[in-house]
């Protein structure tokens, strides 16, 4: 997916957003902010968002000296999910269709982003958890459950701290022994990384890998040799959140791509309403519920 012009002001205020939380001192508010603008001038727009993105964070972390300017953030946000879990296995454990509520919840969860809410608190969580259990959601609900029926070796991108909590109830439902969780390789935004995935138990049950990569997306160029491999060989990928949208939208192999669609640049190019769930596969569009696939509302 291309960055699209609309893109460009919320990089910049995203890297407002990312170096107030970094540092309280303006000058340096100034001098990322100008440095994000010059970049903004020649940036190549045949590239997906994520790019930019990436770029622009390095240049926080380093300026600021700070790893994971973001930590204090995600520890909370995974304490909010965990918290809710309890009550979110009961409403699965009670559902006709566990793995749809499953699923519903997952994508749930994907509002728990700070690249595009630089706050999230935990009435919005339970806001959007409300609306996943009662709403429709758009997209190929009997591909993916045919998908997930038949394979083998299922590699599970995650997204955002937090979130990785809710992945975990749709992991529990997919046989854990098939599935490989892909964690971020270094600190960008408030996306997961290795300490989420384990703040969240996921360790218990599922291998966990990282993707050797800072990017807040899955740019297979820039993602380690081993993760490549990893991407190769599984016969099914879910890829959770719009970064994940963003740089694999176009992919030709058997990726299901699970987010809230909270840009409306992205909402057009899925071709549904802002504030949708949306259950996507790769390389094809979900508007007009076209392209011969089995796309409709569940």
């Amino acid at each position: 997916m291309k960055t699209s012009l609309d893109c460009i002001p919320c990089l910049v205020r995203q890297a407002l957003d990312a170096v107030r939380l970094a540092s309280t001192v303006s000058t340096v508010h100034e001098r990322i902010l100008r440095g994000v603008l010059r970049w903004a001038c020649e940036m190549d727009m045949a590239q997906p968002a994520p790019v930019m993105a990436q770029r622009i964070h390095r240049l926080i972390r380093e300026t600021i000296g700070i790893e994971d300017p973001y930590r204090d953030v995600k520890d909370h946000q995974n304490r909010m999910a965990l918290a809710l879990l309890p009550d979110l296995k009961t409403e699965i454990d009670a559902a006709a269709d566990p793995l749809i509520m499953a699923l519903r919840l997952a994508i749930a969860g994907n509002v728990i982003d700070m690249g595009v809410n630089g706050h999230v608190a935990e009435s919005v969580v339970r806001k959007s958890v409300g609306q996943a259990m009662t709403e429709p959601f758009v997209g190929e609900y009997n591909g993916f459950r045919k998908a997930v029926a038949e394979a083998q070796r299922i590699l599970y991108l995650a997204d955002n701290a937090g979130e990785i909590a809710f992945d975990r109830l749709l992991i529990e439902q997919l046989v854990p022994a098939r599935v490989t969780v892909a964690v971020r390789g270094a600190p960008v935004i408030n996306d997961a990384t290795m300490a989420d995935a384990l703040a969240v138990g996921l360790h218990e049950i599922v291998e966990i890998i990282d993707n050797g990569s800072d990017a807040p997306g899955t740019l297979l160029d820039d993602c380690s040799q081993e993760f490549r491999r990893r991407f190769t060989e599984a016969d099914l990928i879910l890829a959770k959140g719009q970064g994940n949208f963003e740089t694999l939208s176009d992919d030709p192999r058997n990726i299901f791509l699970l987010f809230k669609a909270k840009c409306p640049v992205i909402a057009a190019h899925a071709g549904v309403p802002l504030g949708t769930h949306v259950l996507a596969r790769s390389n094809s569009r979900i508007a007009g519920l076209g392209g011969g696939h089995d796309e409709h509302q569940a």
